[in-house]
Formats: structure tokens, sequence, C-alpha cells
């Protein structure tokens, strides 16, 4: 965990950096998404030619899901609802019906094992 400090109208305020293992990289070949729980959030993440991210999990036209799918066209990932389609390395959307592109979290992988970042804010005590 690694903390920043800033102060936003004058109350300081603490940010907070949380790595969750999420899962090995054996367990999503190239091409895949699988969805995991990250803290509270439900998180699709993508092995696009060996590089892994992690997006929401849900589209951004209507909600439906996106994890536990294959990329398509490359590195796109596709909302089975209504066809969006958002870069799986970014989050932008590639086409519609979503404006609005996935949020995107950091990912590290360390051994074999797959990290989704989570960042949280909040005013610091003292």
């Amino acid at each position: 965990m690694s903390e920043t400090t800033a102060v936003l109208a004058g109350t300081k305020l603490v940010e907070s950096v949380e790595y969750f293992a999420v899962a090995h990289t054996a367990d999503i070949p190239p091409g895949w998404v699988l969805k995991v729980q990250v803290g509270n959030r439900e998180v699709a993440l993508a092995n696009c030619d060996g590089a892994f991210s992690a997006l929401d999990n849900f589209c951004t036209h209507a909600g439906g899901p996106l994890g536990n799918s294959r990329l398509s066209d490359g590195c796109r990932l596709e909302c089975s609802w209504h066809g969006a389609q958002f870069d799986a390395r970014s989050g932008e959307v590639v086409s519609g019906p979503a404006r609005k592109p996935l949020r995107k979290y950091t990912v590290k992988v360390l051994d074999e094992t797959v990290y989704v970042a989570l960042v949280s804010k909040g005013p610091l005590d003292g």
C-alpha cells in the first residue's frame, strides 16, 4: 500500500492504493476476459496478446456484463447486450451505442499472479 497526501479546500486528504490478487496468468489465456472481484467492485480482466488490463465489468451504455468472454477484432471488448465495443487496453469506446469510456484500473503481474489496484480517498486523521 502506498499513500499520497493532498490538500483540498483546507482539508488534508490521503489517497490509499491497495492491490488485490485476482488471478493467475494461466487463468486468462490471450484473447480472453475474466470477471473478477476487486474489493467491492466487479472488474473485467483482459489478456490482450499477453498484456493484462482491468476495466469496469459493466458497459457504460446500459450496464451489460463484459467479463467471462473473448476479445474480438484484436483487443476489443464487446458488450453482449447491444454490441458496444471498447478498447480492452484503454477502456475507450471503439463503437457505440456506448459513449463513455470504461474506468481503467492499474494492473501488476508478480510471480505469475495478477494484481489489480483500487484507489480510495479520505480525510487524514490527526
